[in-house]
């Protein structure tokens, strides 16, 4: 693990990527610490306010404080993304095992139910949805583990067929050992690195996503602090302020930044084809 990590500090992008990455964990994490103020407390006298000591990025058109929203904001993306991406990675990769290695007929089965998915726009998608059952943090949930399980799926599915030809699994087979036994110990370890990958790149999506079914209104509630809601506010109120916009923004840039630079790295780091040492 340390010598990963030193690896990484050692790519000029890795080190800006896992900078960023740990900058947004901590103030999420700590938020609650680091807020100077309660991210839904009205305050209408200090109303649309600019930058300041006071508040360092200013205030909504409610008196809220922007930096404390955006503290908080973080920890709504960050639970959305790690339990949605988390959930939708451990059913990608059992029905992609099974479909990698199954029968034949159960593999059309698994890859026509992908195909399904996949046929529909994400953002319909999630519209249509929220529109039926209403918008909630579950929801989003919902709507992103099911958009998300054929991605991680197809990619377990290829690896598994790659590598269930391979001699050693031939001689577990000869052997008389369990399918599970060679899911679990043989076929389980080779494909979770490109998994890695793959879910820290799709943190930032899943949390633009997040922000723009929060921007229509679709997704958390108010007035749960979200970076969607706060760009909604900004947007609204341009004319008056930039800052909610800018308040809003900032995260979400730095963020897509962080978890790119981190999954380039990473990808060089578990692709021994794609080693930079090589």
């Amino acid at each position: 693990m340390l010598q990963a990590i030193k690896r990484i500090c050692g790519d000029p992008l890795g080190l800006v990527g896992l900078f960023l990455v740990a900058l947004m964990v901590l103030s999420a994490v700590l938020a609650s610490v680091i807020a100077p103020y309660d991210p839904i407390a009205l305050n209408i006298i200090d109303r649309l306010q600019g930058p300041s000591f006071k508040h360092l990025l200013g205030t909504d058109q409610l008196g809220r404080d922007l930096f404390s929203r955006v503290l908080f904001g973080g920890q709504v993306a960050l639970k959305i993304a790690l339990i949605s991406i988390s959930i939708a990675l451990c059913i990608g990769v059992v029905l992609g095992m099974i479909a990698g290695f199954g029968p034949r007929w159960l593999d059309n089965i698994i890859m026509l139910l992908f195909d399904t998915i996949r046929s529909f726009p994400t953002v319909m998608f999630a519209l249509a949805t929220v529109a039926l059952v209403g918008p909630s943090l579950s929801t989003v949930v919902v709507i992103i583990v099911i958009t998300s399980i054929p991605t991680y799926g197809r990619v377990v599915r290829t690896q598994t067929l790659s590598i269930k030809s391979n001699e050693y699994i031939q001689a577990e087979l000869a052997m008389g050992a369990s399918t599970f036994r060679i899911l679990s110990m043989h076929l389980l370890p080779n494909v979770v690195g490109p998994l890695f990958i793959l879910a820290s790149m799709d943190i930032p999506t899943v949390i633009a996503l997040e922000a723009g079914l929060s921007f229509l209104g679709m997704g958390v509630k108010p007035p749960t602090p979200s970076w969607g809601s706060i760009l909604n506010d900004g947007y609204n109120l341009i004319r008056n302020t930039p800052w909610p916009i800018i308040a809003g923004s900032i995260p979400l840039v730095l963020v897509t930044l962080g978890f790119t630079f981190l999954g380039e790295s990473l990808r060089d780091l578990i692709d021994p084809k794609l080693r930079k040492s090589l």
